[in-house]
């Protein structure tokens, strides 16, 4: 039997369980369980004045992992760090040779992009030193996160109210939503019309919007601009004039890198970006796949590069040639650039790691959501192999005397890529995706029904998670191992909270926001932030020296320190009066602020401590117990659900918005559902489904 003379630590045990199976009996495989080492939380554990030394501590609850780890190095020749390949999985490496007292300049570090069995074995056929640029610039983001957070949030405790915080890229999105907020609130809509003619040529039906008048283009602004429309139709149908045909190439979206992984799970399979990170983790570190034994289904899924390894490429031309024809395959492979100038380009896209392993051969191994994110990483890193789709758009000008309408739309003359997979959009249906039947000049077109309507401008969406991720993408904030923490931090903060799956700021994010853009404008300007992560990535590269980086930084900001110390007036949170009556005592309670937003509280406090939860009626009866009321109510994170007010008698609880109407199907309780960016109500008994306006309508 062969006795093991190598260690290998990696981060968590599935993938100490997968690797260890690649190895084989001569290494054994242990999980650290994450970060061993970290900055103390009951003290800032920085020395500012010797140039920004960490203080780093055993992680509270680690000692027992640390003992074993320490016992198994021991016992073997070699001890080799296989952490994560970026800068948080560099420094838990770190971390690890530290405590193990194995030089970092020993070629003990091994890093791979995807856990196969070849991609595990070649890693260890070239170990190499730990890279201390990579351990910088994790050091100075955890550096300079603490001195902004531990030297703000004691301000803010002393001038505000306890428990208040502040972080430097979650502060950021935070006044994203703010700002969006106020942009609702201040917008002032504006009446317009649209005419809509419902038109049919034989038997296809499409649709045509109003153009021009008189042969000059009209907007529609009021009633009477309509009515003058209307008024010059005449009875006899449309006669089709001008038609516009030209061949448009659309080509396919990259291959999926961290944001674009988060808002595409997003739109199409409804998942937060936190439960897809998990899953990718999940597909990242290995599946059980019978025979084939444990396998990592994907590349590693912390990457803002679209690169693809020219193995991978090779592997995908000769299956999408195989399997859909050679017509389907561009003349040459495609390379996609970086998406920005301040991507990293150490890792490849997120893809399979082989794509013939297609999502219908592990259907029967994986959980129904890791099966879900895998088809769509599959389809997404095939599609975007392969030739570009072909269509013909068609714009055409139909006349009713002196009154044109026009309609678009497109035929698909090639599939290319769209015979596997299409990017979502956040905005429903468009142009493009509307087909229009045979039309030539001269041809007659009846008319089925003219349909005038009011609308009104509306003001710019609020961000969902998947909005709120493109946009801090797009200003070059945050990097791909922070989205999702971001969105977790700023909600369990108790700075924002989620209605109907959207960010709305709350009083305390607003607060806390108001005081900084007067006290501590630059941790709040995007640019700046955008420039210190630019700073962070020359860290990584070796071209600037972290220590450097931080005392710039904290060379300005320690003035506003001080400035915000002396300037910054005391702020009380007044308690706000309420209408309900204390149960326990009789006194009136008010609205207080607290860790997870307002709550009711007595009055008579502290002589009375009760407290209630602030509860909004929907005004429909709970379909579990059909005694309660479903009411509104906030997780510890801020999301909002649907529970019954009867609970813990009555269990029920829903994500979803009930509607105050009875299924005209069945009777059974309706919710809103999002679908393909339009709300709709769903039963939820039965398979009944209509769109909001059908509803509305059928109830006048």
């Amino acid at each position: 039997m062969d006795v093991a003379d190598s260690l290998v630590i990696v981060e968590s045990p599935a993938k100490a369980k997968t690797i260890g199976k690649y190895l084989g009996s001569k290494f054994i495989v242990k999980a650290s369980m994450g970060h061993i080492r970290d900055l103390p939380k009951s003290q800032i554990g920085v020395e500012v004045d010797n140039d920004f030394l960490p203080k780093y501590i055993t992680i509270r609850g680690k000692g027992s992992i640390l003992k074993e780890l320490r016992d198994a190095s021991k016992k073997v020749k070699k001890v080799y760090l296989a952490a994560d390949p970026d800068r948080e999985g560099e420094a838990i490496a770190w971390h690890l040779a530290h405590y193990l007292e194995i030089d970092e300049k020993d070629a003990c570090r091994v890093v791979f992009n995807e856990i196969t069995k070849q991609a595990v074995k070649d890693a260890f056929k070239n170990p190499r030193p730990i890279d201390m640029d990579l351990v910088n610039a994790q050091q100075a983001r955890r550096v300079l996160d603490r001195l902004v957070g531990y030297k703000i949030s004691p301000l803010l405790w002393k001038k505000v109210k306890k428990g208040l915080s502040a972080g430097r890229v979650q502060s950021v999105a935070v006044k994203l939503i703010y700002d969006r907020e106020n942009e609702i609130n201040a917008f002032i809509p504006e009446e317009y019309w649209s005419i809509t003619a419902h038109l049919l040529k034989g038997n296809a039906s499409f649709e045509a919007k109003f153009h021009s008048l008189n042969g000059e283009k009209k907007e529609l602004t009021s009633e009477s601009d309509v009515k003058e429309v209307l008024a010059q139709l005449g009875t006899s149908g449309f006669t089709v004039g001008e038609v516009k045909e030209k061949e448009r190439q659309r080509n396919p979206s990259p291959p999926f890198i961290t944001s674009s992984l988060q808002q595409e799970a997003a739109r199409k399979l409804n998942f937060r970006a936190s439960k897809t990170m998990q899953i990718a983790q999940q597909l990242y570190e290995g599946v059980d796949l019978g025979k084939e034994g444990t396998v990592g289904l994907i590349t590693y899924m912390r990457t803002d590069s679209t690169r693809i390894s020219p193995i991978a490429q090779e592997e995908a031309k000769e299956f999408i040639e195989g399997k859909y024809g050679e017509k389907f395959y561009p003349e040459t492979p495609r390379v996609y650039t970086k998406k920005n100038a301040g991507a990293q380009d150490a890792h490849e896209a997120i893809r399979p790691t082989s794509v013939l392993r297609d999502p219908e051969s592990v259907k029967a191994f994986t959980s129904k959501d890791q099966l879900r994110l895998y088809k769509l990483i599959w389809e997404r890193f095939v599609a975007s192999q392969m030739a570009s789709a072909v269509l013909d758009t068609m714009t055409v000008d139909l006349a009713d005397g002196p009154v044109v309408f026009r309609a678009n739309g497109s035929k698909l003359k090639f599939a290319g890529f769209m015979k596997v997979y299409v990017e979502g959009n956040d905005d429903g249906t468009t142009d493009e995706d509307r087909l229009l039947p045979a039309l030539a000049a001269g041809d007659n077109v009846n008319s089925d029904q003219i349909e005038p309507k009011q609308h009104f401008t509306q003001p710019p969406p609020r961000f969902t998670e998947a909005r709120l991720v493109k946009t801090l993408e797009e200003l070059g904030i945050g990097r791909p191992s922070t989205y999702a923490p971001t969105l977790e931090t700023i909600q369990k903060r108790n700075y924002v909270a989620m209605e109907e799956k959207k960010f709305i700021p709350t009083e305390l994010g607003e607060l806390v926001i108001q005081l900084m853009e007067e006290f501590f404008p630059e941790i709040l300007d995007a640019e700046f932030t955008a420039n210190m992560e630019g700073d962070l990535d020359h860290v990584e590269e070796g071209t600037q020296d972290w220590v450097n980086v931080i005392g710039d930084f904290y060379k300005s900001f320690e003035v506003r320190l001080n400035f915000a110390e002396e300037e910054m007036k005391e702020i009380e949170i007044k308690d706000e009066p309420s209408d309900e009556v204390c149960d326990k005592c009789g006194s009136q309670m008010v609205y207080k602020m607290g860790r997870f937003g307002k709550f009711l509280a007595c009055s008579g406090f502290p002589n009375c401590r009760n407290t209630k939860p602030i509860i909004k009626d929907t005004g429909v009866h709970c379909p579990k117990c059909a005694e309660g009321q479903i009411v509104e109510r906030r997780s510890k994170k801020g999301r909002m659900f649907y529970g019954c007010n009867l609970y813990p008698e009555c269990d029920y609880v829903s994500w979803d918005k009930p509607v105050a109407k009875p299924c005209p199907s069945c009777g059974g309780m309706m919710v809103e559902k999002r679908v393909k960016g339009e709300i709709q109500y769903h039963c939820t008994v039965c398979t009944h489904s209509e769109n909001v306006d059908d509803a509305e309508e059928a109830a006048e």
